[in-house]
């Protein structure tokens, strides 16, 4: 899989809140893949999914206030918004203000995919237009996204909660989408 991926691959894998479609951060033609699939417009964010928080650091700015709540939270079902550091390419970010989601999963089968590829996956949950909950499923997902994917990573029955999404690019914390986390701890 992690091969796939560095031959610039689109591929759908599980989360610890539900599946989501991944590619290289620098994978140009997997982003536009996803926005496709997704019919995203240019000011969707989306997420860097790191590994741990060593490799979240190198991409987003973090107060040492902020910090403390972010590891409170993480690994977790949470996706943070959060100002971009210059090694996010500037195609990723927010148009007009210049952040970018960024998560640590807790899900054994991602966690070895990040450790094996070494570097973040990008992505975006698989939340398919008109449709108000993800597919949980991963034959169902091969079915319906075979010609659109190139690898479906089913490690059996998936969550059809995304992530609680909190923006932190602000003065105050703003919950985007109450979600699989908490949204409590930031409220």
């Amino acid at each position: 899989m992690v091969d796939l991926l560095r031959a610039d691959g689109l591929i759908v894998y599980p989360t610890d809140s539900c599946f989501a479609l991944g590619c290289r951060l620098g994978n140009k033609d997997g982003i536009d893949r996803i926005r496709e699939i997704r019919q995203l417009d240019s000011s969707h964010h989306f997420t860097l999914v790191c590994r741990d928080f060593a490799q979240l650091g190198q991409f987003v700015q973090i107060s040492n206030a902020l910090f403390r709540s972010i590891k409170a939270a993480t690994p977790g079902r949470y996706t943070f918004i959060l100002p971009a550091t210059k090694e996010v390419p500037r195609r990723l970010l927010h148009p007009k203000k210049k952040t970018v989601g960024v998560r640590i999963p807790d899900h054994t089968v991602t966690q070895a995919l990040l450790a094996e590829l070494g570097e973040p996956l990008l992505s975006s949950t698989l939340l398919l237009p008109g449709e108000g909950e993800a597919m949980t499923q991963g034959w169902e997902i091969k079915e319906r996204l075979d010609h659109m994917v190139d690898a479906v990573v089913d490690s059996g029955e998936c969550g059809a909660v995304p992530t609680t999404v909190v923006d932190f690019s602000q003065d105050e914390p703003e919950i985007v989408r109450v979600g699989a986390g908490d949204p409590s701890l930031f409220e």
